[in-house]
């Protein structure tokens, strides 16, 4: 073990990520899919600042929409601080308070930010030292993109999307993101896709067991070239999102009306992601979104995954 902060507090930060690459694999037995995605954590923050305490609780505050974020033992703070709290004996518990950045349910994993950041902090706050072998163990106990978020960077995530591999990517990419007040459960869009794929069986070639990014996205990534990157922008999940949630077809042309390379759903949607050449395009397209009304947000990518802040 190692000794806990003097002060009984720890504050951590962990970033939400787009999936520039998402490509999901066929229906299993078990009633999942394997997946294939390139993921790239961008400069939207969830901060967790944990207090020792003698149980578990959570605070909610933060600049997105905070209606449907349980406060709870249903929270996945919580329920990273108990699964820590199990797997190294520690006999009390964290009060947790967390300023939410991340779009909630709006497909750039805000609640993975949460689970990694509080992993690390509670790690921290009570001097339990899991290795970080472990500590990835556990944050995919607790979801396929909490491994990520801890991690940070540019990674590829197969399996379940947390067995991950680093990834090379160069300089910095600029992204626009409009966010929907509406969420989509990501469940209900990777049914909808089960259904797509059977309405539209003698049109499309059938799903891989297990699929593969795409060698012309790594290389993308590697140059660090924007318009490279937005020829193979990918998302299996964007035809049911849209099939759900048919408003965010508008969206897409008109980001791309406005000067964006390419735009794409982020991971289950609905927040829409669009790539742009550089900074002076970036702000050009936050202009034109916002003046329609939309609400948006700008984030550079990749950014470092879960660390401990000083306060």
């Amino acid at each position: 073990m190692t000794s806990s902060p003097a002060h009984g507090m720890v504050h951590t930060r962990a970033p939400g990520k787009i999936n520039v690459f998402l490509k999901v694999g066929s229906l299993l037995e078990d009633g999942y899919h394997d997946v294939a995605i390139a993921y790239q954590a961008v400069s939207l923050y969830e901060d967790v600042r944990a207090y020792l305490a003698d149980d578990f609780s959570v605070s909610i505050t933060g600049s997105v929409e905070l209606s449907r974020v349980p406060t709870d033992g249903s929270n996945i703070a919580i329920k990273a601080a108990r699964l820590l709290a199990r797997r190294t004996g520690y006999r009390g518990g964290a009060r947790l308070e967390i300023d939410k950045h991340v779009p909630v349910t709006g497909g750039m994993g805000g609640g993975s930010a949460d689970a990694a950041a509080t992993l690390l902090a509670c790690d921290h706050l009570w001097g339990t030292g899991l290795p970080r072998e472990e500590m990835l163990e556990l944050a995919a106990e607790l979801g396929a993109d909490v491994p990520f978020a801890f991690t940070g960077g540019t990674a590829i995530g197969t399996g379940r999307g947390d067995q991950l591999s680093p990834a090379l990517a160069k300089g910095q990419f600029q992204w626009v993101l409009a966010v929907s007040e509406l969420g989509l459960s990501t469940p209900e869009v990777y049914s909808e896709l089960d259904r797509h794929r059977d309405r539209h069986a003698q049109d499309i070639f059938p799903a891989q067991v297990a699929p593969m990014v795409d060698a012309n996205v790594l290389q993308a990534l590697r140059a660090g070239d924007p318009h490279m990157l937005a020829e193979c922008l990918y998302n299996d999940l964007q035809a049911p999102a849209l099939h759900l949630q048919p408003s965010l077809a508008g969206v897409l042309e008109l980001g791309e009306q406005n000067g964006a390379l390419a735009g794409i759903i982020s991971g289950s949607g609905p927040t829409v992601a669009f790539l742009t050449a550089d900074l002076d395009s970036a702000l050009e397209l936050q202009i034109a979104l916002s003046a329609a009304r939309l609400t948006v947000v700008r984030a550079t990518g990749p950014v470092h995954g879960a660390r401990i802040l000083a306060d």
